[in-house]
């Protein structure tokens, strides 16, 4: 492990009760998404990888016969586990684990999620590799995150404010990175869904330093018309908003 893995758990140990109650985190639209591009089968063991506070293993119970939740983050999964007991879900559990260097065997597993958290991840290539071992063939892997147009300016700009509110953040992918990166991690892409969602500043400002603050709101002072129109930066009942883009991709273990 090194810097950014040691920043995550910094940010997210400090935020860790907020992501309890995230609306983005446990919208359920989403998960059930999830779960539809999972296409999970009873008797399949899941992996949720980075799973912060158990939203997405917790959709994922139902349909299994068992999910495990890693994390790096203790606080993240000590809050996991209180919501676990309460649902009182016998088929789940949480564990520390590395995306980079899971705890698992080669292809012991039949469904690998990872949602709001690859831009975190130190080297996507290797924990998409990663998630390509511990799968077997025909194996299922989705994943739902943030991500950026296929945009120059759009990428650049996002991607510095997405860093200003967490510095634990290493990059946003464009869709096609995406199909490019997983393909290359030995999976055939079954479906690659763009989709934004428009919300208020605070969603880059709150608990963020004040000098970080300082600089998003100084870059979205400075867009220009065009640019204003792209974030579509605009008032809401009297509050700033802005687009956040994201990308939710299945794909299928393809045989070594």
């Amino acid at each position: 492990m090194g810097r950014v893995e040691d920043e995550a758990r910094k940010v997210f140990g400090e935020r860790a009760a907020m992501y309890v109650t995230s609306a983005t985190h446990k919208d359920p639209e989403v998960l059930a998404r999830v779960v539809a591009l999972a296409a999970p089968a009873p008797g399949w063991r899941a992996l949720d990888v980075a799973t912060g506070t158990g939203h997405t293993a917790f959709a994922l119970a139902p349909h299994v016969a068992s999910v495990v939740g890693i994390d790096l983050t203790p606080e993240m999964l000590a809050e996991a586990e209180r919501a676990r007991a309460e649902r009182g879900l016998a088929n789940v559990r949480f564990q520390v684990g590395d995306v980079h260097a899971l705890p698992f065997a080669d292809g012991e597993l039949d469904l690998v999620t990872s949602r709001r958290a690859p831009h975190h991840f130190r080297d996507i290539g290797r924990a998409l590799g990663e998630m390509r071992r511990v799968l077997r063939p025909g194996g299922r892997l989705v994943i739902d995150d943030r991500s950026v147009p296929e945009d120059d300016f759009l990428d650049t700009t996002m991607n510095r404010l997405d860093w200003l509110h967490d510095e634990s953040h290493v990059r946003e992918y464009r869709p096609s990175e995406w199909r490019r990166m997983v393909t290359a991690a030995g999976f055939a892409v079954d479906a690659v869904e763009p989709y934004t969602s428009h919300r208020p500043i605070a969603s880059l400002t709150a608990r963020v330093s004040e000098g970080n603050v300082r600089e998003i709101e100084r870059i979205l002072a400075g867009l220009g018309a065009e640019q204003r129109a792209a974030f579509r930066l605009e008032e809401v009942g009297g509050v700033l908003h802005l687009n956040h883009w994201y990308v939710m991709l299945a794909a299928t273990a393809t045989s070594a």
